[in-house]
């Protein structure tokens, strides 16, 4: 194919891999990089070869309404069928990206009518033409995951649906395996392509209403275009876009995401403006994405915009407002696009405070359908409530990090004679978690202290305990009280402040209730009894805490023996390794903290020998799950540790580390904590 060049890195396929039809023109082939950018090279590529194929003459048969007046040649063939073939290569092409992450080869080959797929004349039964698409990648090992009817297995990802779309797309479509090469391949016919005619298949994807065609579509269909779209597809539209704005996280993709979602089927460009946090006055709104339906020239487009923010009126509710054309008045070539349109602009705005603008270009100077303004306003609405939605978890992430890096000490003390190692791994939700630690010194220094600890819950609740229990036992030891005794006295400061708490919340939900009490009455002339305050047990919440605390005190002349004294409230019992691999644990089960008053917590001691190891661990690595599994049913975390026998401290941990993440494919949900001390 003559116009579309072939780089050199295709020639290794050769004619008996790939077959070639006799002429060579409607053959067209490609080499991407296994990187996040082919899909994007994949879809340029495949609309540039049939639109080739049509300025030849190749495509010569409307597909759309079968040659009837009124439509040029091919005129559809490169509309409807593109849209399908650019479809099928985006999801095989990021298919072979995703899981294989080599060099992608694309072949798009033209097949007159009769032919097989070898090229060559066929007999009876002679098969209509048709576009055939095949997708190659270097690591054919990896085998695709289907059942027994083909199709993917409950919970697979969405972006491991691809052969399901192709399926619906294609006439016929399959895999081939060769030496150090894979190859799916689909076979798009030419006849029979009527839009109208696929309720019964799969109508989200004919009529482009699925999120990967949305962000793939064709260049020339907007809504002044597609009368159709405006009155049928345009609520399914706002539905996939409110669908793939509200689960992202993040400002930037979100305004990302919107100007792929609009160009080019609203308009030809998009920019979208992002206000500072907090609405500083004064302060210059961010040119936060900016997008072009010619890749081209978004940089140009760029720079004429960063000149000049958009000046809407104050007011955040009101509707698209026509904006000068960029460059306007500064020559004909300084504008983007065909130089002239018209540009709308519209407040993004979530609980009434405004965020940003996003402006859209649209190319003529006719004026904005209403229909198409209103769909314009309707998406900005959705757009700045996603926008919104990032900033509060922004927030909520940022507070919640400073928070816990405000819980948990700064650096744990060394201990003579102990050797130590400690991983901390919070879990994803952004959180505060409950899990924390602390080494530290008691005067008057020769002894040091340890706790690991667990509050019930996550999140600002837990965050208040964490901040109360980790002081208060560093008072508590740094007083003289010893391990028993610490335990006591937290246990009872934790249910005198939860009991503290109850009594103001009761307290509040009877002033609240009597002044709704008193309202209700004098609306209704009728006098009404006094409010009764619940009791402190009904108003609060019990504040549980799960916690391991321990001393350490080198023992002199002893050949390098320090003593430990631990208890463990409510926590993972500690475990012991010795040297010769037996493992066993290194205290007794007690209640948790903050559940009964009159507790007297108890301690264990013992001396760690040269050699020794203590493990010590929260619940996120016993109940480390896996399905219905836990890591520590039949002893299970005891097990990895006697496999750890001649390993350091810091090897210990990091083995243990690594069982956990290993025990299951998925993330572990809670925090991961635990502290390895070795008697060296």
């Amino acid at each position: 194919m003559g116009r579309i060049p072939i780089p050199r890195e295709t020639l290794h396929l050769q004619a008996s891999q790939v077959p070639l039809r006799r002429d060579t023109r409607s053959t067209s082939r490609t080499s991407l990089p296994g990187n996040p950018l082919a899909p994007s090279a994949a879809r340029r590529f495949t609309r540039a070869a049939l639109a080739d194929w049509t300025s030849l003459g190749l495509l010569t048969t409307c597909t759309f309404c079968q040659g009837d007046e009124g439509c040029s040649p091919g005129e559809h063939s490169t509309d409807l069928l593109a849209d399908d073939a650019v479809l099928i290569v985006d999801e095989l092409v990021t298919n072979a990206v995703v899981h294989a992450g080599t060099t992608v080869e694309l072949l798009c080959r033209l097949e007159d009518a009769g032919e097989d797929a070898s090229g060559a004349p066929a007999g009876e039964g002679e098969e209509p033409a048709a576009v055939v698409l095949e997708v190659s990648d270097h690591h054919p090992a990896r085998a695709i995951q289907s059942d027994a009817t083909g199709q993917a297995p409950a919970g697979t990802p969405e972006y491991g649906r691809g052969l399901q779309l192709v399926a619906a797309l294609a006439e016929r479509w399959g895999i081939t395996y060769r030496s150090g090469l894979k190859t799916v391949w689909a076979r798009l016919p030419l006849e029979g392509r009527d839009p109208g005619q696929d309720q019964g298949t799969e109508p989200a994807l004919r009529r482009g209403l699925r999120a990967a065609e949305i962000l793939a579509p064709a260049t020339r269909r907007t809504v002044r275009d597609d009368p159709e779209w405006t009155g049928r597809g345009a609520l399914s539209f706002l539905a996939e876009a409110s669908e793939l704005l509200a689960g992202q996280l993040d400002e930037d993709l979100v305004a990302a995401l919107a100007g792929q979602l609009l160009v080019p089927r609203l308009g030809e460009w998009c920019a979208v403006w992002l206000d500072g946090e907090g609405g500083q006055q004064g302060a210059a709104p961010r040119l936060a994405r900016v997008w072009h339906a010619d890749e081209a020239g978004i940089e140009p487009l760029r720079r004429i915009l960063e000149k000049e923010p958009p000046r809407l009126p104050v007011s955040p509710r009101g509707g698209p407002v026509r904006m000068p054309w960029p460059g306007e008045g500064a020559g004909s070539d300084s504008g983007p696009g065909s130089g002239s349109g018209a540009a709308l602009a519209c407040r993004l705005v979530a609980n009434g405070r405004a965020l940003g603008t996003l402006v859209l270009g649209r190319p003529g100077q006719g004026p904005v359908p209403d229909e198409v303004t209103a769909l314009i306003e309707d998406f900005a609405r959705r757009v700045g409530l996603a926008i919104g939605a990032a900033r509060r978890y922004t927030r909520q992430v940022t507070i919640s990090r400073v928070l816990q890096r405000g819980l948990l000490p700064s650096q744990v003390a060394r201990i003579p004679g102990i050797a130590s190692s400690l991983v901390y791994e919070p879990s994803d939700d952004g959180l505060a978690g409950g899990d924390f630690y602390d080494v530290f010194p008691c005067p008057p220094g020769d002894r040091w202290c340890f706790m690991l600890g667990d509050v019930q819950g996550s999140g600002p609740e837990a965050a208040v305990v964490t901040g109360l229990a980790r002081p208060w036992l560093r008072l508590l030891a740094r007083e003289g009280y010893r391990v028993g005794a610490v335990l006591d006295r937290l246990n009872r400061l934790l249910l005198d402040d939860a009991t503290e708490a109850a009594e103001s919340a009761s307290l509040m939900v009877a002033a609240s209730a009597a002044s709704a009490a008193s309202a209700a009455s004098a609306a209704s002339g009728v006098s009404s009894p006094s409010a009764t305050p619940s009791s402190p047990s009904e108003g609060g919440q019990a504040r549980f805490l799960s916690l391991l605390y321990g001393e350490l005190m080198p023992l002199p002349g002893a050949g390098g023996a320090v003593r430990c004294t631990l208890a463990s409230a409510g926590h993972p019992l500690p475990l012991l390794l010795r040297p010769d691999g037996t493992v066993r644990p290194a205290a007794e089960p007690q209640l948790l903290l903050g559940v009964v008053e009159k507790v007297a917590y108890e301690s264990s001691t013992f001396d760690l020998e040269p050699g020794d190891t203590l493990l010590c661990v929260t619940d996120g690595v016993t109940e480390r799950r896996s399905g219905r599994r836990m890591l520590d049913d039949g002893d299970g975390l005891a097990r990895a540790l006697a496999g750890c026998v001649g390993l350091t401290a810091q090897g210990v941990a990091e083995r243990i580390r690594q069982v956990v993440h290993d025990f299951d494919e998925t993330p572990p949900e809670d925090d991961v904590a635990l502290l390895v001390l070795q008697a060296t």
